[in-house]
């Protein structure tokens, strides 16, 4: 093998494990699915791995001439590594700060619930208030209820922030109590696939296709879309239970 395959092949070899590192980890703690489709994590992976893995050992075959003097080889690749570092430590904190929390019904709904979509002052105020379901840089993924107030005040007032693009009840873990405490209220805003709204009739098509190749009955009032921003999910329950059958991807 030539001195810049192997110099290749090294530098691969070394961006590859560290990003599989850095990256597994953060999956297998916070983004295994839906996590990863809904908060769009992709493009930043995407983006790092194209920097990383692809452009850093690349370059490295173009300079690792065997005639250059190892000192200029040697502060040609640090200089290519640093870059390689930056956008590593940019990707892993976004994907930190972006990190799934939650996953909140509410209402009647179900939505993923970021680390950077909650406030400073309201983490702070569920630290105090309700600690058992309050965020800690620690936490990984939980299912949780997020009823409105039963103060009819307080509910208001937190529909009206909503609705004028301020915080919401899932943007307020001091409210958040367990998931199994919601499920009579979930069974309620259960519908079948043909009475879902906010999927398109392709994309009800191909659900439908998905659930009876599963063994899945998609006239039974058993399913909910999970969303978060633009992307959404089909979570299907046993209608028994009330326990997650499969969440399918909608689109």
């Amino acid at each position: 093998m030539s001195f810049r395959l192997r110099a290749f092949a090294l530098h691969f070899a070394g961006s590859a494990a560290v990003l599989t590192l850095v990256l597994g980890g953060l999956y297998l703690g916070w983004y295994r699915w839906p996590g990863w489709y809904l908060s769009g994590g992709i493009r930043i992976l995407a983006l790092v791995a194209a920097i990383d893995v692809m452009l850093g050992p690349s370059l490295t075959l173009l300079i690792a001439s065997p005639g250059k003097p190892r000192r200029e080889l040697a502060r040609d690749i640090a200089v290519i590594v640093t870059v390689q570092l930056a956008a590593l430590v940019y990707g892993t904190a976004t994907l930190w700060q972006g990190r799934p929390l939650y996953y909140a019904f509410s209402v009647d709904r179900l939505q993923l619930v970021r680390a950077s979509d909650l406030p400073a002052d309201e983490i702070a105020l569920a630290q105090a208030a309700n600690p058992a379901l309050a965020p800690h840089w620690y936490s990984l993924p939980r299912w949780i209820w997020a009823p409105l107030p039963e103060d009819p005040k307080e509910a208001a007032k937190i529909v009206q922030s909503a609705v004028f693009g301020g915080n919401d009840i899932i943007d307020m873990p001091r409210y958040f109590r367990p998931w199994s405490a919601g499920l009579p209220e979930l069974r309620k805003h259960l519908a079948a696939l043909a009475e879902i709204r906010g999927l398109t009739p392709a994309e009800t098509q191909a659900l439908t296709a998905q659930m009876r190749r599963l063994g899945l009955a998609p006239e039974a009032r058993n399913a909910l879309l999970l969303w978060w921003g633009a992307h959404h999910v089909l979570a299907v329950f046993d209608t028994g239970t009330l326990r997650i059958s499969v969440i399918l991807q909608a689109d």
